[in-house]
C-alpha cells in the first residue's frame, strides 16, 4: 500500500444526519450522510423506503463560492428502483476540484412510483482536510487556521496579513469585502498532499472565488511566509472588488503588482534583476506584460519585479483614488487601454513610455551599481531558483463542475 493511498484512507470523515425519520406522503429518509475522502473524492449517500418503489433519486448541491446567481448541481446515482433503496454518489475530484475547506450545501429529492416526492433538508458539510488536528485564530474577515507551532506562530501570520490588507486599504482604498480562511501546512510536502494535480514548485495557492488561501511555512523561513501570504492576500481582495458578471480579467501587471505591493518593500535580490535591467535598457513593455509571465526563469523574475515598480509608480505619483477607479472599470468591462485612457489619459504603451522614463532616472548607470557579477553563473542561477521558488506561488483559480 503506497503512502499517499495510506494518507487518503486517513482522511476519512463521515458526517451523519440525526437519527430522525423525515416523511412525506409514503416516502420516508432513513439517512443522509456524507463522506470525505481528502482530496480525492466526497461521497454522498442516502437511504430511504416507501409503500411504492422508488424511482428516482437527485442529488442538489451548491459550493459556497462567489457567484451572482446561485448555482445549483445536480447528479442521479445509479440505483435499482425498490420500495428500500440505498445508494450513493461519487464526486471525484481529479475532474472538479475542491480547496480544503470548501463548504458545500446539499439535499435529495425522491419519488416513488405513485408520484409522492420528498426533498429533504438541506445539509452543510465542509472540505476539511482532517488529517491534521487544525487551531485557529481569527481577526477580522481573515481566520488562519494552523497545526504546528504555538498561538505566537499564528500571531505573527496574522500581524502580517493584517499589514498587507491595512497598505492596500491606506495606499489604493481596497478592502476585503468577503471573509478569507488561510490554512497554513507546516511543510511543502504536506500542502503538495493537499492538492490533486500539484505543480512540485508549489509554495502556496490562492483560491480567490472561495476565499481560500493554502499556504506552505517552513519553519526556517519565516519572512518569506509573511511575504507570500501577503502577496496571495493582494490577489484575493484585488479579485473580490473586480469580480463581475462581464468575467473581468485584470493585466498581468496589474494583478501581480498590486500583489507585490501588499508584500511592502521589494524584496533585494529581485530588486537587483530589475535594476539591472533597467541600467542595460532592457526591461519589458508595459504591453508585454499584459499577457501571463514567462516561464522562463530570469524573464519571470524580472516581470515580477517591474510590476511591483508599475504598480508603486502609478499609485504614488497619481493616486491611490485613480488605481481605485481603474480597477472599478475593469469590473464593468472595459478593455486594458480604455480603462487607462479614462482614468490616467495614456493607454498601455503611453504608460510604458512614462514609466521606462520615470526609472532610467532613478537607477544609476551600471558602472556604479553593486550586481550579482554576471561571471558567477551557478551562484546567480543559484539565488534566481531560491527567488522562483518564493516568487512563482501558485495562483491557482479551480472551476467546480
Amino acid at each position: 500500500m503506497s503512502k499517499w493511498f495510506a494518507l487518503m484512507i486517513l482522511a476519512v470523515v463521515l458526517v451523519i444526519t440525526p437519527a430522525i425519520t423525515h416523511a412525506q406522503d409514503g416516502i420516508s429518509l432513513l439517512d443522509s450522510s456524507a463522506q470525505i475522502f481528502f482530496p480525492s473524492a466526497l461521497t454522498f449517500n442516502v437511504k430511504a423506503q416507501s409503500n411504492s418503489n422508488i424511482v428516482k433519486l437527485r442529488l442538489h448541491y451548491q459550493v459556497d463560492r462567489m457567484n451572482y446567481a446561485p448555482v445549483t448541481d445536480e447528479a442521479w446515482p445509479v440505483f435499482t428502483p425498490s420500495p428500500k433503496v440505498q445508494a450513493q454518489w461519487v464526486w471525484n475530484m481529479r475532474k472538479a476540484s475542491l480547496p480544503v475547506g470548501a463548504s458545500i450545501n446539499y439535499w435529495w429529492t425522491i419519488e416513488d412510483a405513485s408520484g409522492d416526492t420528498l426533498t429533504t433538508p438541506t445539509q452543510t458539510i465542509r472540505f476539511d482536510d482532517i488529517r491534521y488536528d487544525w487551531q485557529k485564530v481569527t481577526s477580522g474577515q481573515i481566520t488562519i487556521f494552523w497545526y504546528r507551532g504555538n498561538k505566537a506562530f499564528a500571531d505573527q501570520l496574522m500581524a502580517a496579513c493584517e499589514q498587507a490588507l491595512y497598505r492596500l486599504a491606506r495606499d489604493t482604498g481596497i478592502h476585503m469585502e468577503h471573509p478569507v480562511s488561510i490554512y497554513i501546512y507546516a511543510s511543502q510536502g504536506d500542502l503538495l498532499s493537499a492538492m490533486v494535480f500539484p505543480n512540485e514548485w508549489t509554495g502556496g495557492a490562492a483560491y480567490a472565488e472561495f476565499g481560500i488561501i493554502a499556504q506552505s511555512a517552513p519553519a526556517n523561513d519565516l519572512e518569506w511566509v509573511k511575504r507570500s501570504l501577503a502577496h496571495e492576500l493582494g490577489h484575493l481582495v484585488t479579485h473580490q472588488i473586480t469580480f463581475s458578471p462581464y468575467g473581468a480579467i485584470l493585466p498581468t501587471w496589474l494583478d501581480e503588482g498590486l500583489a507585490m505591493y501588499a508584500e511592502g518593500e521589494q524584496d533585494l535580490v529581485l530588486k537587483s534583476i530589475f535594476e539591472k535591467a533597467a541600467s542595460r535598457d532592457n526591461l519589458i513593455s508595459v504591453r508585454s506584460l499584459a499577457s501571463p509571465f514567462s516561464a522562463i526563469t530570469g524573464e519571470a523574475l524580472l516581470s515580477y519585479g517591474e510590476s511591483q515598480s508599475i504598480a508603486w509608480f502609478l499609485i504614488q505619483n497619481y493616486g491611490g483614488d485613480k488605481m481605485l477607479q481603474l480597477l472599478n472599470l475593469f469590473k464593468e468591462g472595459n478593455t486594458y487601454d480604455d480603462a487607462l485612457m479614462q482614468v490616467y489619459g495614456f493607454d498601455q504603451d503611453g504608460l510604458d513610455a512614462i514609466w521606462q522614463k520615470y526609472i532610467t532616472s532613478l537607477v544609476p548607470s551600471q558602472s556604479q551599481m553593486n550586481y550579482i557579477p554576471s561571471t558567477e553563473t551557478a551562484k546567480e542561477d543559484y539565488l534566481w531558483n531560491e527567488i522562483v521558488s518564493k516568487f512563482l506561488i501558485a495562483n491557482v483559480q479551480l472551476e467546480v463542475n
